[in-house]
């Protein structure tokens, strides 16, 4: 039942997310691309936050877990941190974070 509490938790961060995308961020004076980016961050976050929920009731529930949370560390925190700062320096994690959310939906499977 942790993966229940780490999704509820996540899927809480990631309105929050979208309330300060939705309010405070694109009234900045960021580009498009950059709220673009946030945007994808956004989505990508609260989905995988909702395949937390269903993580308990696979096979191997910690496999799949531990890869859908890093992945989303890794594919998202990117995106947001880029978004918020302009600074694309941890924008190659992104790859990884992705492969980790493809074998985290494969784990799911097994």
């Amino acid at each position: 039942m942790a993966w229940l509490r780490v999704g509820a938790l996540s899927g809480s961060v990631a309105v929050a997310a979208a309330a300060y995308g939705a309010h405070g961020f694109r009234r900045s004076d960021r580009d498009d691309y950059q709220k673009e980016i946030f945007e994808t961050a956004n989505r990508y976050h609260i989905l995988h936050s909702l395949v937390l929920l269903s993580v308990p009731r696979c096979r191997r529930p910690g496999v799949a877990g531990a890869l859908l949370s890093a992945g989303m560390t890794l594919f998202c925190g990117p995106f947001y941190y880029f978004a918020v700062t302009g600074d694309p320096s941890l924008n190659r994690a992104a790859p990884v974070g992705g492969t980790l959310l493809i074998l985290g939906w494969a784990a799911m499977a097994l």
